[in-house]
């Protein structure tokens, strides 16, 4: 089985690059913001209890995010491998994560991280924001902490992962095309 976390910060186009890299490796998407609102619509024992935190202007707790991806993991168990996006985001996620995934007898393969500037993000979301609706893709001031959060959250989970010799960069400056293949090259020199 082979699991792939992507990195990146808003506006560095893990979303399009996502879609890519399932579409070729025959990976499954796990997006936790998405499994988190399906959990909730569905109103599984989970969702409900995460919708108590967020109704509350709580975080959901790492324990109920893990039991989530369990249950997927579980829901998918044919799957050639998994694509993470947006998860884990702390140090605690990814060793949660790195213990779920011993249990199912797997681990991650591979982290790869977009690497792009600030600017380069600034003036991607601002773009965006002319068509998306998103409130925080309209304000630079946002948008730079924004980036912020993100370095600041992820570097210790890329340190993680280069412990382990799981973590390595890519270009996510050029055209869509260009990025992928960086992408894809890190892939492929382990899968």
């Amino acid at each position: 089985m082979f699991n792939l976390i992507l990195f990146g910060p808003p506006g560095s186009g893990k979303g399009t690059q996502s879609e890519r890299l399932v579409e070729r490796y025959g990976l499954v998407h796990l997006s936790t913001g998405n499994l988190l609102r399906k959990e909730i619509a569905d109103k599984t024992a989970l969702g409900l209890e995460a919708k108590r935190f967020i109704d509350n202007g709580q975080l959901v707790p790492d324990a109920v995010v893990i039991g989530m991806v369990d249950t997927y993991f579980d829901a998918h168990r044919e799957a050639k491998g998994f694509l993470f996006d947006g998860f884990p985001r702390t140090v605690a996620q990814a060793q949660a994560l790195d213990d779920l995934m011993s249990r199912k007898n797997t681990s991650i393969s591979l982290v790869l991280a977009l690497d792009v500037s600030e600017d380069e993000l600034i003036k991607r979301l601002l773009n965006r924001g002319k068509t998306s609706g998103r409130s925080d893709d309209n304000d630079e001031e946002v948008i730079r902490k924004r980036f912020s959060v993100y370095l600041n959250e992820t570097r210790p989970v890329a340190l993680h992962y280069n412990a382990l010799h799981k973590f390595q960069e890519v270009k996510g400056e050029g055209s869509v095309d260009e990025i992928f293949s960086g992408l894809c090259e890190a892939i492929d020199k382990l899968h």
